[in-house]
């Protein structure tokens, strides 16, 4: 992979899903005693597509460093803009977004990613001061947004 380039979708585990898919078949199962059949089908599939879509939704940030820019779910910021990077272990994860956070940092976290990278805000204009992004692959993002920033210096 080019240290400047990084691609990742936040996507929810597996586990996630069967047991949202355990919920619907108890809502089914429920249903299926009380009311008549079709009716029991309807609800359920509706659930159904309702987690599906919540699931989907929840799971679709991107993360990626291409083309001077790096973006986290809907925020973007240029290269030039960006400070010192850390991949953060869980423990400091927990720390950096919990009791030593920062109220205007742009936080883009996923519970069940336990690690993030911490990216300073040099842009003076830019309220958040850093950046906390969740990643399944913390070293590897770190090293491609320091290599962006590196290509954006030179």
């Amino acid at each position: 992979m080019d240290a400047a380039r990084y691609d990742e979708r936040l996507g929810v585990p597996l586990r996630w899903w069967v047991q949202g898919v355990m919920l619907v078949a108890s809502l089914w199962l429920a249903l299926v005693v009380a009311v008549p059949g079709a009716a029991a089908w309807l609800c359920s599939g509706l659930a159904l597509a309702l987690l599906a879509a919540l699931l989907l939704s929840y799971g679709s940030a991107r993360v990626s460093v291409e083309g001077g820019w790096f973006r986290a779910g809907r925020a973007r910021i240029e290269a030039v803009h960006l400070g010192s990077v850390a991949a953060l272990d869980a423990e400091e994860t927990r720390r950096v977004a919990g009791p030593e956070a920062d109220a205007r940092a742009y936080l883009l976290l996923r519970p069940y990613l336990k690690r993030a990278v911490r990216v300073e805000i040099t842009d003076p204009a830019d309220p958040a001061p850093y950046w906390l992004v969740s990643s399944r692959h913390p070293d590897e993002l770190a090293a491609a947004i320091h290599g962006l920033t590196e290509s954006a210096r030179a």
